[in-house]
């Protein structure tokens, strides 16, 4: 069984603060006592082991920090498009392989995907302008990241704790925008 527990932004949507339950696949609803769910506060998943498929809502346009943090099982997820803002560690530490990032987020925030490490590919959406430090680190079996020509990527987006490896996948992106393959 699963319950989420709200509170009222304003008289038409409601940030989503707590949850509960032991499912496999969680469905998050659009509405909650009549408002629209838009927000997806701080840590509502994090620890649920148990968790292996996610359905957002495309009412949410915000995911909170530690979302899906530890989420060990988690491999499949959708993003919804009218998404606009993921936080830091929103992804850490779960078992994610492959992720589209929708067009209306602007930036991957400082830790969003660290040690994601079975996360493979990576797409970004249209509106991506910016890849923070430390977006990818620990992400030991990405391959492939892309996204369009202009983007501003951090020489750090891919850990501090390997500094080649990061200087190698800043300079190929710097070479060919949009596209970079990790592992070639």
């Amino acid at each position: 069984m699963q319950e989420f527990y709200t509170k009222t932004m304003d008289e038409e949507t409601c940030c989503i603060m707590g949850y509960s339950g032991d499912d496999k696949r969680v469905v998050i609803p659009a509405h909650l006592a009549g408002k629209r769910v838009e927000i997806l506060y701080d840590a509502l998943f994090k620890g649920h082991k148990e968790i292996a498929f996610i359905r957002i809502p495309s009412t949410v346009t915000n995911i909170g920090s530690y979302m899906f943090e530890g989420c060990t099982k988690l491999k499949e997820i959708k993003l919804p498009d009218g998404l606009t803002d993921i936080w830091e560690y929103a992804f850490s530490k779960s078992s994610i392989e492959e992720i589209t990032i929708p067009d209306g987020v602007k930036t991957i925030m400082p830790f969003t995907f660290k040690d994601c490490k079975k996360l493979k590919r990576v797409v970004c959406g249209k509106g991506l302008r910016k890849i923070c430090a430390g977006a990818f680190e620990g992400c030991t079996k990405l391959e492939e990241v892309i996204y369009e020509p202009g983007v501003e990527v951090s020489p750090e987006a891919y850990g501090t704790t390997n500094k080649e490896f990061s200087e190698q996948v800043h300079e190929e992106a710097v070479k060919a925008p949009g596209y970079f393959d990790v592992g070639k």
